[in-house]
């Protein structure tokens, strides 16, 4: 059986304890200090995240096909990094909770390393988005056009 892990004694020291004693140490203005609600601190308005745009899956690299082909098998995929739950850190992409987007690579010709281009897949049916920036910009894969 694990044991009980406590809070130093000090933060167990009832928030009515804490007031009386500083009551009794500094008088009534301490006490007023002390009772009076906090000043709301607002931070800086976060800037809107960019518009998604959208893109014809006609007119995606054929990479992008290759990878979104590779995503409707199953795989496999070529990097260990393919399927991994994408964070959306950049805020771009409607907001969700963790685990609903993921990431797969998009081969770019000529490179080295898994290049700049992705494809990140929503929970939705079809709703897959293509970024060729590393994440600076998303389109939507329209797959009526």
């Amino acid at each position: 059986m694990g044991s009980m892990r406590f809070p130093p004694r000090i933060a167990r020291v009832s928030a009515l304890s804490a007031l009386s004693i500083t009551f009794l140490v500094g008088g009534p203005a301490a006490f007023a200090q002390a009772t009076a609600p906090a000043p709301v601190i607002t931070a800086p308005a976060a800037t809107a995240p960019a518009d998604v745009g959208d893109i014809c899956e006609s007119k995606l690299p054929a990479e992008a096909n290759d990878t979104l082909e590779l995503i409707e098998k199953g795989g496999p995929y070529p990097y260990p990094q393919d399927g991994t739950v994408f964070d959306n850190r950049e805020g771009i992409l409607p907001d969700q909770d963790s685990g609903y987007y993921h990431e797969y690579t998009v081969e770019t010709p000529g490179s080295d390393d898994r290049g700049a281009k992705r494809i990140v897949t929503g929970d939705k049916e079809q709703e897959d988005y293509f970024t060729e920036d590393h994440y600076e910009s998303f389109d939507l894969v329209d797959y009526s056009c």
